[in-house]
Parts: structure tokens; sequence; C-alpha cells
């Protein structure tokens, strides 16, 4: 996990082409698209069987408890579940949702935000953004790893850092929400790499665990924000996109290489 080079590897190897084209939504113009839910997934997103919904780009979950400390940072744990995990709302809780095994084609990472005795709060890449819950590590049915970086997105200056045990790593200008779609802030991570099977305007989609708050989709999904390349460099250091973060080739590279689970933070 501390070596950047083997998530990339390990993700690419695992992602169909077909997860990057439904992400994608058949468009590149701003937030990444997905298509809706379908079967076991969807079935517990509506709640039938009163089951708790998957915590997927694709679901919502209304009864997980919101970030607690939305503009912490963390020491960079990150938990991959090995077995579907039950999603808590408070240590020894209710079950909220099930954290599954793999999503959008690779393994779920995320990342651990408070810890409590053997319960790991975690961030959800659910809908509504902020969602966390609490998890065991006595489950039996955890990886867990450390991840030495952190994205920070400045909206206002429209600027991405990278940091690397704490030291700066990269900085870039970029391309953030249009006022009238903003890119959301808070704590958030990176959720999976996808390389699009189609020709698009990015060579890689970085599909972060957040939605936009103005779009209740977008090109046929749930408005996933992503970070993404794009042709054209004049939009870097303005505010124009549906949500997603426009990012240089550079950066596009220097992101694809880091951890999945790998913290976010989006400041205005």
């Amino acid at each position: 996990m501390n070596d950047r080079r083997t998530p990339s590897r390990a993700v690419r190897s695992a992602i169909l082409p077909a997860a990057a084209a439904l992400l994608l939504g058949g468009t590149l113009g701003g937030c990444s698209g997905t298509d809706a839910p379908t079967g076991r997934a969807a079935a517990r997103d509506a709640g039938t069987g009163g089951r708790a919904p998957e915590a997927t780009t694709f679901t919502t979950v209304a009864a997980a408890p919101g970030d607690a400390a939305p503009a912490s940072g963390t020491d960079g744990t990150v938990v991959h579940p090995t077995a579907p995990q039950p999603v808590l709302d408070r240590p020894g809780g209710r079950a909220v949702a099930t954290l599954p095994v793999r999503q959008l084609g690779g393994p779920t990472w995320v990342p651990v935000v408070e810890t409590s005795g053997e319960w790991r709060r975690i961030l959800l890449p659910s809908r509504p953004n902020g969602s966390s819950g609490w998890i065991s590590e006595r489950s039996g049915g955890l990886r867990t790893a450390r991840s030495p970086y952190e994205v920070r997105i400045d909206l206002s200056e429209r600027r991405l850092s990278l940091l690397r045990s704490g030291r700066p790593a990269g900085n870039w200008k970029v391309a953030v929400g249009a006022p009238a779609t903003p890119t959301p802030t808070g704590r958030t991570f990176l959720l999976a790499v996808l390389e699009p099977a189609k020709k698009t305007p990015s060579p890689l989609v970085l599909p972060l665990g957040a939605h936009s708050a103005t779009l209740d989709s977008f090109g046929g999904g749930p408005g996933t924000v992503a970070f993404h390349g794009w042709p054209d460099t004049s939009v870097f250091g303005r505010a124009v996109s549906h949500g997603c973060v426009r990012v240089p080739k550079e950066a596009l590279r220097e992101l694809s290489r880091i951890p999945l689970g790998t913290l976010v933070l989006i400041s205005g």
C-alpha cells in the first residue's frame, strides 16, 4: 500500500471496460454519470425486505450519520472489507448499510476518520455527502493499510495540492464547479481509477466518494464527482464544470497512482 504504483496496477487490471463506460454516462461535461443500481443493490436501496442498502456510489444511505469533522485530516488509515461488512450508526448500534467488497469493478477502500476501541468510523461513498458509519475490526473481514497521501482542493483558489507524509508532492491549478453546479466541500476520498472504454476527453476518470449537491443525476447516473483530465488547458483556474475537478495531465497521472481510500479535503 505504501508503494504508490501497486494500487494503480491492481485497480486497472480489475476494472471492466463496461464499468468505465457506465461511470462516464456517455459524456464528460463535468460530473461523472453512472447508471441506476440494479438487482440486489437496487432492492436494498429501495428498502425491500427491510435490509440495509449497500454503501456504493449508486445508493443513498439516509440513516447514516453525517461526518462529525468534515474539515479535519486523518492519520491515513484506510480499510478494505474482505467480506461484506455491516455499517452501524454508532458503536454497537443498528445497521444502516452494508459495505461491499467491490464496486465500480475494483476493491472497496474507504478512509477511517475516527477510532473508538474496536470500532472504526469510516466515510461512505453514498449519498448524502458526508455519510459515515461504524464498523468493527473484530469482524475478521477487514484489511487495514495506510496511505501516506492526502489531496487538498481550495475552491476559491481553484488549486489542487498533493501531500505525501505531510510534505508537498504536487500543486496545480484546476477547474472546479461553476456557481450553479459547485464542487461539494468537506471530506471525501478516492473511490476508483477507471479507464474509459471509449474515446473521451480524459484517458482516466477518478471517481470520489461524493456527489453533486445540485444535480440529482448527470449523464443518466447519480452525479458522482470525479477527477478527470481536460484537453482545453484554458479552463484551469476557472469555475466552469458541473462539479467535477478537471486537472492537468501531470496531476491526473500523479493522482492515479495514489492508493484508493486516500483522503480528499475540499474547502471553499
